[in-house]
């Protein structure tokens, strides 16, 4: 059976130059809880995550997320295998989102991630309606993210606490069946020549802005 040290190891999920090595102390001075994974205890922990996480087991890990995780959901579509949202997923990891949403084709490019996705819950819907139709049963109000005529500044929005943030796919922005099903289309405010942000920005920008309006800061800063 693979331990979950050798399964880290061969999915990327390692920081080279950090980590941990093993426990000190030796086998007498191991932590009895639970949550502690013995092959990393004995081995070190060169995984990619905070402190606080050193030699749990993932299992622990999620679970722990789990009790903490935002009232934010974020949604991107994927119809040409968007290579953002591996980027998406794991900013969504580091701001707590409750879910990320794929929705389009299946399949995206996992590489931006980096490996965060091992935490992080990602749902699959096939369509727009699907997607729109899971969102309005678990009460969430839709909030398109794109620079469209009509779009309301990010900057002065107020946020729902539970809330779902959609972006549509590089370079042509929202679908229209997005457009016509959000509650709101929010405009991230820019100043220079380019017309549009890439995608995996836009998102960063988002869920800070929610986390801004609803999120304890002071956690954020602990580690």
């Amino acid at each position: 059976m693979e331990t979950e040290a050798a399964a880290t190891d061969s999915e990327g999920d390692l920081e080279p130059s950090h980590g941990i090595g093993p426990y000190p102390g030796g086998r007498e001075a191991w932590p009895t809880d639970a949550r502690y994974d013995k092959e990393l205890l004995e081995h070190g922990d060169r995984r990619n995550v905070v402190d606080r996480y050193r030699y749990w087991r993932h299992e622990a890990i999620v679970a722990d997320l789990d009790t903490r995780r935002h009232g934010f959901h974020v949604a991107i579509e994927n119809w040409a295998h968007d290579f953002n949202i591996g980027s998406v997923v794991r900013t969504a990891n580091a701001f707590m989102a409750r879910e990320v949403h794929i929705v389009g084709r299946k399949r995206w490019n996992r590489r931006g991630a980096m490996v965060t996705d091992r935490y992080q819950h990602v749902r699959h819907h096939p369509t727009v309606e699907e997607f729109v139709a899971w969102a309005h049963g678990e009460v969430l109000a839709v909030i398109g993210i794109d620079n469209l005529p009509g779009s309301v500044p990010l900057e002065t929005y107020a946020l729902p606490r539970e809330c779902v943030l959609v972006f549509g796919q590089e370079s042509v922005g929202l679908t229209d069946q997005v457009r016509e099903a959000a509650d709101a289309t929010l405009a991230i405010a820019q100043y220079g020549s380019t017309r549009s942000i890439n995608a995996g920005a836009a998102a960063a920008i988002a869920m800070h802005a929610w986390v801004g309006q609803h999120g304890d800061v002071a956690a954020g800063h602990e580690g």
